[in-house]
């Protein structure tokens, strides 16, 4: 979720919004939309597997900085493949055994290296610790493309998080001045999150009128405030990660946005959530 800045904007509101954000919605959205509404679940993968895997290329640059490809990163770049690809074609059946393996693989790597021993509970956990953040996370982003209507769902779930997103930052901006978690992300303001949720419910709302006739107009509310409070737990989870690294952005591939890291946080607590209400509560 994008950071929401103070203080209260007096003159010329727009010239503090960041131009490069909407540049990057207006040629992604489409393309999505294309991707999950017309083209084969494959396509849809390879997508989930690119994000995912930058994504996780970018949490373990926040601890392994030496260049190069660290053997325990190297590890959790394969798990978080190999985890995405059960989730895609085993539904998540294999889970528990790659996560396993990982973690076996992750504690047999000092044995393999000539350096010194001091690192090597805290590489093997940050190893294990990404592989389960992103791939166990954004899986569920495949369980629901593989649901009944799963394309519909896909979209609903991705268009009411990034519209959270959206309404937080802009709100945030304009009118933003109690602080959320000063803590964690100073930018962060009650303000924000309350026009997140107003957004996001309006999404959910403008997506059941769009074909999404599986979910009520209660459930639409419901999901409003869910997704918005589960995509602000995310977002302030990856703030708190990267300030525990002393960094501001997770990379810079995406303008406007900072690393595709920074782009899912919210996704990758709101995926889980929407899987398991439509699983559990709708059946």
């Amino acid at each position: 979720m994008d950071t929401h800045r103070l203080p209260r904007v007096s003159a010329k509101p727009s010239s503090r919004f960041d131009i490069r954000r909407i540049y990057v919605a207006l040629v992604f959205l489409p393309v999505l939309y294309v991707v999950v509404r017309y083209l084969p679940a494959t396509i849809f993968f390879a997508l989930v597997l690119s994000a995912g895997l930058f994504a996780g290329y970018e949490f373990y640059r926040l601890y392994f900085k030496a260049p190069g490809l660290p053997l325990p990163m190297l590890v959790g770049m394969v798990a978080i493949a190999s985890l995405l690809v059960a989730y895609q074609w085993a539904g998540g059946s294999y889970e528990h055994a790659i996560v396993l393996v990982v973690l076996l693989a992750t504690l047999v790597v000092p044995l393999l290296r000539n350096g010194a021993l001091t690192q090597s509970l805290t590489d093997s956990a940050v190893a294990v610790f990404g592989t389960l953040y992103i791939a166990v996370t954004l899986g569920h982003l495949l369980l629901t493309r593989a649901l009944l209507d799963g394309a519909e769902l896909s979209l609903f779930v991705v268009l009411v998080t990034w519209c959270s997103d959206i309404g937080a930052y802009y709100v945030g901006t304009l009118f933003g001045s109690r602080r959320l978690a000063p803590r964690i992300s100073p930018h962060k303001t009650v303000e924000g999150l309350l026009g997140g949720w107003v957004l996001a419910t309006g999404a959910a709302l403008g997506a059941r009128l769009l074909g999404a006739q599986i979910f009520s107009i209660v459930d639409c509310l419901i999901l409003g405030a869910l997704l918005t409070c589960a995509g602000v737990l995310g977002d302030l989870t990856e703030s708190a990660l990267k300030r525990s690294a002393g960094v501001k952005d997770s990379g810079s591939l995406l303008p406007g946005h900072g690393g595709m890291l920074d782009r899912l946080d919210s996704l990758l607590f709101t995926a889980p959530t929407f899987y398991y209400y439509v699983t559990l509560v709708k059946g």
